[in-house]
């Protein structure tokens, strides 16, 4: 066979594994203001640092969704998007916190049917600042119960005095990973981009180490803010 008749495949194409990082964002009444500007802004800040990772592993397809959810949710990013091709609409804030339904969306998202192929764990992002208004119970068993959302590594971010750390450690639903905080805008860039990141180079990279959530727990310990003043 001549090289004019040999089809023409892209083998980076076929073997290239899909790792998707997905955004639940609280989008509720108390988010106003500065800290739904602000987490608009980490999450613009965040997207090149993504894309870089990305870069650094082309062997992996990075793929980001998000889902708002207030006293409606809903997908904000619905197609799994490659992270070049990612562009930021701003969030704005109103209403309840229905985090039990967002994450029973997720589960739905997170099922072996909408994920087919070669797929990384995922990555989970829960950002919230207040208390579930909703059956939360619920949405942490089916995500915990999906097949990807188990596999996934999962991180929250506590916005703020008011957030509800206890459910988001259960989101996380792992003993040495705790719930990032965020007191202010800068420290909320700086979880967002840590959140968004490390996870991603921690599944990216080849590993055998046996539990990478442990090693990123660490660094996590490392990142957290010291007597940071209160603003939110």
């Amino acid at each position: 066979m001549t090289s004019e008749n040999v089809p023409n495949f892209d083998l980076s194409r076929i073997v290239r594994r899909q790792l998707h990082v997905i955004l639940a964002l609280d989008c509720s009444g108390s988010m106003r203001g500065d800290k739904i500007a602000s987490l608009n802004y980490a999450i613009r800040a965040a997207i090149p640092a993504i894309r870089e990772v990305a870069s650094d592993n082309p062997e992996v397809e990075v793929r980001m969704r998000a889902i708002r959810f207030a006293t409606d949710v809903s997908w904000h990013i619905e197609p799994p998007t490659p992270v070049d091709l990612v562009e930021w609409a701003d969030l704005v804030a109103e209403g309840e916190t229905n985090m039990g339904e967002a994450l029973g969306v997720l589960a739905g998202a997170l099922s072996q049917e909408a994920l087919p192929g070669r797929q990384l764990p995922p990555v989970l992002v829960l950002v919230s600042d207040g208390m579930p208004s909703d059956d939360i119970d619920s949405g942490i068993k089916s995500l915990l119960n999906s097949h990807y959302g188990s596999r996934a590594i999962r991180v929250a971010i506590a916005i703020g005095s008011d957030a509800d750390e206890d459910v988001l450690e259960r989101f996380i639903a792992h003993p040495d990973l705790r719930a990032l905080r965020a007191n202010n805008a800068q420290e909320l860039v700086q979880q967002i981009k840590w959140s968004t990141t490390m996870p991603v180079k921690s599944v990216s990279a080849a590993t055998t180490a046996p539990d990478p959530v442990s090693l990123l727990a660490r660094d996590a310990e490392l990142r957290r803010p010291i007597n940071s003043d209160m603003v939110w």
